[in-house]
């Protein structure tokens, strides 16, 4: 048995009353059918990033992540919107012998390799804490933790451990794999925007995850606040910019 205690949860998962598609925006339903759907998204995204990550079409990579992460997260959000799933045990099973620490390596040195020397972005932890400044990560780094965190729940639902499966992709999610993946999408998205914009890159050339952000972030506030100016004044009517 794992030292690790399910203790994030209270509320017990309720079937619904409905079925079919209306259970796509359910936050109570036939935990079996839920699963199914969840699992099946998981599944396909930890299939997908692998694919991707062997370099075969390297033209395609960030649109084809952008694709995959956002269909992710609607499952994630799913799980996030769902009443407090309650794993059948107090402690959560053992798994026995992972190799799971060698495949996250190894996908993120594939992936490091694949979207250089775009990998390394900036991005806020918690949006909500005031001040903070942005700190430098790798959308590499990023993608397979997410795929570490789902690999675990998904080694719980093959051995038909469903509820324990449900319980650590809901855990997961609010704890680390969300937060991780939503960061992971804006760069994507990013990423995609300047190419269909015509916006070249060039200040990202350099720029490390050991690269202190703080320092520029006053500047970078009085920037947008004079490009946000310089936009709204006219049709507003105040005074221009100088």
């Amino acid at each position: 048995m794992s030292e690790t205690t399910n203790t994030a949860t209270e509320t017990a998962v309720s079937p619904a009353k409905g079925s079919g598609d209306a259970t796509l925006h359910a936050t109570t339903q036939n935990p079996d059918d839920f699963a199914v759907q969840i699992s099946d998204q998981v599944a396909s995204f930890i299939v997908a990033v692998t694919e991707v990550a062997k370099g075969d079409e390297p033209d395609s990579a960030v649109p084809f992540l952008l694709l995959e992460v956002s269909q992710l997260l609607l499952a994630g959000g799913r799980l996030g919107a769902h009443e407090d799933i309650v794993p059948d045990e107090r402690y959560e099973p053992d798994l026995g012998p992972e190799a799971a620490a060698d495949e996250a390596d190894e996908l993120r040195e594939r992936l490091a390799l694949l979207l250089d020397p775009v990998d390394v972005y900036s991005e806020v932890f918690d949006p909500y804490e005031p001040r903070k400044a942005p700190v430098a990560a790798r959308i590499s780094d990023d993608l397979a933790d997410v795929v570490t965190d789902l690999r675990h729940g998904m080694a719980h639902y093959r051995a038909g451990r469903v509820t324990e499966a449900l319980w650590w992709w809901q855990f997961s999610y609010f704890s680390n794999w969300g937060s991780t993946a939503s960061a992971t999408l804006r760069a994507l998205q990013s990423l995609v925007a300047h190419v269909r914009l015509n916006q070249p890159l060039d200040d990202l050339d350099g720029l490390d995850t050991d690269e202190d952000l703080s320092a520029a972030e006053g500047s970078l506030e009085e920037e947008a606040g004079k490009v946000m100016a310089e936009e709204i004044a006219g049709p507003l009517g105040l005074r221009p910019v100088k």
